[in-house]
């Protein structure tokens, strides 16, 4: 009996790391030397300042993205399911401004006064004052979109946005990050001819853009590499590409431009150092994956949002140490206030930058 116990238990073992070393995942993942987490103290030293924020449009739907104002200063966002909500500040009744029938991320007005945004399911999208809605891309060379998630407008009308992947769509952004092959691309589309290019190729998740307002340069943000990459779009260096802020702690996403030059990087989640000593590590990573997803590694709950001065150095970071404010996916500054949109809780946060 002792025999048939010890072999069974033998076999047990056997089939549990034959799971774990050879069960398929979706994921070939490359190894990667993540730089040494910052330490969260001077410019990013911990307070609580996200968590006396102000909650709006609650009861509305889930995960308002980001945050767009127009020229009346009525501010626009989206939520799963595809609507589009406008409210006026500081106490109007929110109402459904369009619904795009995907699921609207990054968003923006051009100087026509179109809410352009960047739908992760339908492609890049301009809706009329009224409400009317234009497909204006769904792909490039032929080849559909991945995941389109934010986008900006250049001062000659061109639309920078970012392809955050080409090959994992939404829901499944994880899995992109943890394979860190760099799926994401930087693309431009021109209003003249409607066409698209790709700027930049290569990206470990491209995410939040901002467009320089003289022309000179775009910025994205790669979640997956913890930084923002900025490309060139004149001089000397037109065409090329170089790091504007490195080693942030935690994973950028819809970055956003003060009227003064600042740059805010809402950060949805801080750095979880067990993920980053695995980044060497391919086979291990996909050994992770196979864990039941109760014991993988999760993002913490956690306020965080980061001020760059325009040259990319560092200011200050707000915190939520608690958590009642988290999972922040934008950061747009307008008269003193800050509202943050996230992509997984139900309100947006309006915080007073003069407290």
């Amino acid at each position: 009996m002792r025999r048939v116990i010890i072999r069974i238990l033998v076999f047990v073992v056997f089939a549990l790391v034959a799971y774990l070393a050879l069960w398929p995942v979706p994921i070939a993942p490359v190894a990667w030397a993540p730089p040494q987490a910052p330490e969260l103290n001077g410019p990013y030293a911990v307070n609580d300042a996200l968590a006396k924020g102000t909650h709006l449009l609650e009861g509305i739907g889930r995960g308002p993205e980001d945050v767009a104002f127009d020229t009346l200063g009525r501010l626009y966002t989206g939520f799963e399911g595809g609507k589009i909500v406008r409210l006026r500040l500081p106490d109007g009744k929110p109402e459904v401004f369009a619904d795009s029938g995907g699921r609207p991320l990054g968003m923006v007005f051009d100087t026509s006064g179109n809410l352009l945004v960047a739908d992760a399911a339908k492609g890049l999208l301009s809706i009329s004052p009224e409400g009317g809605t234009t497909v204006l891309a769904t792909g490039v060379g032929g080849v559909p979109f991945g995941f389109l998630d934010d986008l900006d407008v250049g001062p000659d009308g061109t639309v920078y946005f970012s392809d955050a992947s080409t090959k994992f769509g939404p829901g499944a952004d994880t899995l992109d990050i943890i394979e860190h092959v760099g799926h994401g691309r930087l693309l431009a589309w021109n209003p003249t001819d409607h066409s698209v290019r790709t700027l930049l190729g290569g990206l470990q998740f491209a995410n939040g853009v901002v467009a320089d307002p003289g022309g000179e340069f775009v910025l994205v943000a790669e979640t997956g590499a913890y930084r923002l990459t900025r490309y060139w779009l004149t001089g000397r260096r037109g065409g090329t590409s170089d790091v504007f802020a490195d080693n942030l702690p935690g994973f950028p996403d819809n970055i956003s431009r003060a009227a003064d030059g600042r740059i805010w990087v809402p950060l949805p989640a801080p750095r979880l150092p067990v993920v980053d000593r695995l980044g060497p590590w391919p086979f291990l990573r996909k050994v992770v994956l196979r864990l039941p997803t109760s014991i993988q590694p999760a993002p913490l709950r956690y306020g965080l949002v980061v001020e760059l001065a325009p040259d990319g150095h560092p200011i200050r970071a707000l915190h939520d140490p608690t958590g009642g404010v988290a999972f922040r996916t934008s950061a747009m500054e307008r008269e003193g206030t800050l509202y943050l949109g996230t992509h997984a809780d139900p309100t947006l946060v309006a915080v007073s930058l003069a407290k």
